[in-house]
């Protein structure tokens, strides 16, 4: 039990950094553009 909650507090660690870093660099990129 404690090592399923592990793997998924992990999962969704990653995946929230995955999200800031995309939205990161779309922000990036947009001023770029501009």
């Amino acid at each position: 039990m404690m090592l399923k909650d592990l793997i998924l507090m992990t999962i969704s660690t990653l995946i929230l950094i995955i999200c800031v870093l995309i939205s990161v660099a779309y922000v990036t990129l947009l001023e770029r553009k501009v």
